[in-house]
């Protein structure tokens, strides 16, 4: 397991070879360039400044802080690609939403039947709340996502899940837990005033991501600590 990170000016780096880049983003910086000169700065801009090599493989929310691959030749970007398109990179998420989750019902398709269940909810573009999206069983492209509770604390009435999500769809967990009841705290897209307000961030982290390295095949799983706890 490759732990860790080494703060630079600009950016987190976590882990650096020869053909792969990951990093620690920040909530409230875009992965890549959005458009106008207003939404220039973004993490890989950031990082094209000292590894101008670097492709983008996947994208955070603005708001989602976490791990972020990154690949540094275009041979290798379209292995990860492929890698993510076929399921064989595996991510963790950290969060936090509103109220109590219940730890009742067990998932039998996770790896841990006593913990983990499952949100199986279909997800389409919301076209006239763009850039929303919503839940839609007719036109919705499969989704779903695993969760398991971590804690309760019941004096913010909050609740702590640990995320796996199988699918990676836009806002999907976001989406996936306002569904179920229970919006991450400091969500402006899907949360009610009262809950966005009861955190300054989106209370989401991508903690954990797991692959086979594209080169020479061995495991590399990389964590970073909870910053909710």
């Amino acid at each position: 397991m490759v732990c860790g990170m080494l703060s630079l000016n600009a950016f987190d780096l976590v882990y650096e070879d020869d053909v792969l880049l990951v990093f620690n983003k920040p909530s409230g910086l875009l992965s890549v360039p959005g458009k106008g000169p207003e939404k220039a700065d973004c993490l890989r801009t950031r990082v094209q400044q000292v590894y101008p090599e670097a492709l983008t493989v996947h994208r955070l929310d603005m708001s989602t802080s976490g791990l972020l691959l990154m690949a540094r030749n275009a041979e290798i970007h379209r292995t990860l690609s492929i890698a993510f398109a076929n399921r064989d990179v595996h991510k963790r998420y950290v969060a936090v939403v509103n109220a109590c989750v219940t730890n009742d019902a067990a998932d039998t398709n996770a790896e841990d039947a006593s913990s983990w269940r499952l949100i199986d909810l279909p997800i389409a573009t919301d076209w006239v709340n763009r850039p929303l999206m919503k839940i839609d069983k007719l036109e919705g492209k499969s989704s779903q996502t695993h969760y398991r509770v971590i804690k309760y604390d019941a004096a913010n009435d909050c609740t702590h899940l640990e995320l796996a999500p199988v699918t990676g769809r836009t806002h999907q967990l976001r989406l996936h837990l306002q569904a179920i009841g229970h919006s991450i705290l400091g969500d402006h897209l899907y949360a009610t005033a009262e809950v966005q307000a009861k955190s300054t961030r989106l209370m989401l982290h991508a903690s954990r991501l797991s692959l086979k390295h594209p080169v020479t095949g061995m495991p590399m799983d990389w964590c970073l600590s909870n910053p909710f706890n």
